[in-house]
């Protein structure tokens, strides 16, 4: 479990993390999502113990993470921003250099080190030096020493910076697969994350937290949620169908690529009107949709709102 409580951290006159408190349980993946310098990489570093926090207090399985360091720092697994490591090292030479500093020894440290590497697939690339590895190897190294030791908590700063659509996907998978018996935050700005791998998400800006919710809880706050989008040959004679439909607020038509949305009034669903408005009037589609909400859209409200406020 991962706990804060009215935790900042100050540089100088500066407020990079303002009052944060929030509790992640075993089983959960949080996404922990912002703008930049929003404070998401400030507060990663305080939780893995490599700041400290200026107030408040961070507990990591009841460990606190300044009176309890190295306890605390024993059950996490970090993987940082840009995934520093020794670039003159090979693979597995700095894997087992982890293994060693992690007080991994006999059969548990071979076990634990074939796993880590197979994990991540980095088999073909473990007698290469880090230094002559793609970016995303060296994301997948970075990965690789962050779960070695088999921790309680992960704490991943953007996991997937770097890799390629296939590599995403393995490393999603794998973020899911540890999760039944892991607290795990993951820090990001890929919104596609946040619905892949995580069951919870935190939007902060400016050092404080902004929302709270499920993914699909942030979704309802879109306005597209509960709306229906078509393609079809006419959106003009569409849309003059589905502005006369009663529980529809608003038709609006995409400059782009003509897509017509409607618009459901507050607490009504409007598919199965739309649907049999379309049918009565004669008219076919080439495709129609349900939208569930657009997570980007609630995104950028929540945090623009925040800084014209400021």
């Amino acid at each position: 479990m991962i706990e804060t409580r009215n935790l900042r951290k100050r540089y100088g006159d500066f407020v990079a993390v303002d009052g944060i408190s929030f509790k992640v349980e075993p089983g959960q993946v949080l996404g922990f999502l912002g703008p930049n310098g929003a404070g998401k990489s400030t507060t990663m570093k305080m939780l893995a113990g490599f700041l400290t926090p200026s107030e408040g207090s961070a507990s990591i399985c009841g460990h606190d993470v300044v009176e309890s360091a190295l306890a605390a720092k024993r059950l996490v697994g970090y993987l940082p921003e840009g995934a520093p490591s020794y670039g003159e090292m090979s693979v597995l030479g700095f894997l087992q250099f982890i293994a060693d500093i992690r007080g991994l020894a006999g059969e548990s440290r071979r076990r634990q080190l074939d796993d880590a590497i197979g994990r991540l697939s980095l088999q073909g690339v473990a007698q290469q030096s880090i230094d002559t590895l793609s970016k995303g190897f060296k994301r997948r190294v970075g990965l690789a020493q962050a779960i070695l030791h088999d921790p309680k908590v992960l704490i991943l700063d953007e996991p997937t910076d770097g890799l390629d659509p296939n590599q995403k996907h393995e490393v999603r998978a794998l973020i899911q697969a540890m999760a039944k018996d892991k607290t795990i935050i993951v820090s990001t700005h890929i919104l596609e994350e946040v619905h892949a791998v995580c069951n919870r998400a935190i939007i902060i800006a400016r050092g404080q937290v902004l929302a709270d919710d499920t993914p699909a809880g942030l979704e309802a706050r879109s306005r597209f949620h509960q709306a229906v989008s078509l393609s079809a040959d006419n959106a003009h004679a569409v849309r003059d169908v589905l502005v006369r439909i009663g529980d529809v607020a608003a038709v609006e038509i995409d400059a782009q690529d003509q897509r017509v949305t409607a618009f459901p009034r507050a607490g009504k669903a409007i598919f199965g009107a739309v649907v049999e408005a379309l049918k009565s009037n004669g008219i076919q589609v080439r495709e129609i949709a349900l939208e569930q909400g657009r997570l980007d859209e609630v995104f950028r409200q929540i945090t623009t709102a925040t800084k014209e406020a400021a």
